[in-house]
C-alpha cells in the first residue's frame, strides 16, 4: 500500500490566505456568512483551513476586484467563468505605449524552466533597448502578463517566482551600473528613500521605480521591501531625504494601505513628500493632498515637475 503523502496539497491556514490573496481576515469571514463562500474547514483546534482549490479560487477574485468588479457579483462563479472574465478585462485594458512585441518569447523561456535562457536574453533585451524603454515596455508589461496568469491558474507559482527573481538580477545589475547622480547634471536632485511596508513583500515595482529615477538623475536610497514604519521615519530623517516612494502590490489589504499611509504622513517631517505607485485598488481612489500617485511612465516629468519647484523656492528673492 503507498502511504506516500509528501505531494498532498496542505490546506492554508487564513493567515496563510491573507499573505497570499490579499483579502483580510475579516473579510474572509464576512464573505463565508454572507456568500457561502469561502467554505473552509476545520483542522483538530478547531481553526479555518482552506483547500488549495478555493485559495486559488480567492486569488482570481481578488483579481477582478482590483478590476472594479463587486464581490458579490463574481464570487458565486465557477473557476472557468472567473478566468473568462480575467481575461476580457485583459484584453479591455489599454497600455499607454507600445508594450514589446516579443513578450511570449519571455513567458515561453519560463514555461521550459530555462532560467539561465531567460536571464540573457532580458539582459540583450536591457542592452538593446535602454533602461526607460526596458522598464516601461518589457518589464511593466510582462510583469503584468505574468500576474494575470498566476491568478489565472495558468502559472505556477514556482514559475512566477522565476521570472521575479530573473527580472530582478538583471535590474539590479542595471541600477548597479547607472551613473552617480552626482556626475549627471548640475540640477537639484531629489533624495529618494525607497521601500515597502511590512505587509508588502512584492518588491519589482520598487526596483522597477529605482531604476527610473535613478536613470533620470534622482539620487536613490533603496531599504527593499518590508520595512516597519518607525524604522522608514528614522531612515528619512537620518537620511535628510526629499522624498519617501513607496510601492504597493494588488496582493495588499487597501485598507491597510490606506491606514498606514496615514500613519506614516503623520510621522514624517513636514518637508518630505510621499510618492507612492503600484496596482493596489487603494491608488484609484481620490489621493488625499499629501499623496502623489505616480506611474511608472509619470516619472520623468515628476521629477522635472519636483526640480522646478524646488527652483523656484532657492529663487533669489527680486
Amino acid at each position: 500500500m503507498n502511504t506516500d503523502v509528501t505531494h498532498m496539497p496542505v490546506p492554508a491556514t487564513i493567515s496563510d490566505v491573507e499573505r497570499d490573496t490579499g483579502v483580510a481576515k475579516e473579510t474572509l469571514r464576512v464573505w463565508e456568512r454572507r456568500y457561502d463562500f469561502p467554505q473552509p474547514q476545520r483542522d483538530s483546534f478547531g481553526e479555518r483551513v482552506y483547500p488549495s482549490e478555493q485559495v486559488q479560487k480567492l486569488r482570481m477574485i481578488k483579481r477582478l476586484i482590483d478590476l472594479g468588479y463587486r464581490p458579490g457579483k463574481v464570487i458565486s462563479y465557477d473557476m472557468e467563468a472567473l478566468q473568462a472574465l480575467a481575461e476580457k478585462a485583459a484584453d479591455q485594458r489599454q497600455p499607454r505605449r507600445t508594450p514589446h512585441p516579443d513578450l511570449q518569447i519571455y513567458l515561453d523561456l519560463c514555461k521550459s524552466l530555462d532560467a539561465d535562457a531567460l536571464r540573457r536574453r532580458l539582459s540583450q533585451a536591457l542592452m538593446v533597448m535602454g533602461v526607460r524603454n526596458f522598464v516601461l515596455d518589457l518589464m511593466a508589461p510582462l510583469t503584468t502578463m505574468v500576474g494575470d496568469a498566476w491568478a489565472c491558474g495558468q502559472f505556477a507559482v514556482f514559475e512566477e517566482h522565476m521570472v521575479t527573481e530573473s527580472l530582478q538580477a538583471v535590474m539590479h545589475s542595471a541600477v548597479f551600473a547607472l551613473p552617480q547622480a552626482s556626475h549627471i547634471s548640475a540640477a537639484p536632485r531629489p533624495r529618494i528613500l525607497l521601500t515597502t511596508l511590512p505587509q508588502e513583500r512584492h518588491g519589482l515595482g520598487l526596483l522597477m521605480a529605482e531604476a527610473l529615477f535613478s536613470a533620470e538623475g534622482a539620487q536613490c536610497i533603496s531599504l527593499g521591501v518590508q520595512t516597519p514604519l518607525p524604522d522608514i521615519v528614522e531612515a528619512a530623517r537620518s537620511q535628510q531625504v526629499d522624498v519617501v516612494a513607496l510601492s504597493f502590490s494588488s496582493a495588499m489589504n487597501s485598507r491597510q494601505v490606506t491606514e498606514s499611509l496615514k500613519q506614516l504622513r503623520a510621522r514624517l517631517p513636514e518637508h518630505v513628500e510621499l510618492w507612492i505607485g503600484g496596482g493596489n485598488a487603494a491608488l484609484r481612489r481620490r489621493p488625499p493632498g499629501y499623496l502623489r500617485i505616480i506611474e511608472l511612465a509619470d516619472i520623468s516629468a515628476r521629477l522635472e515637475e519636483w526640480r522646478r519647484l524646488r527652483a523656484q523656492l532657492n529663487a533669489p528673492a527680486a
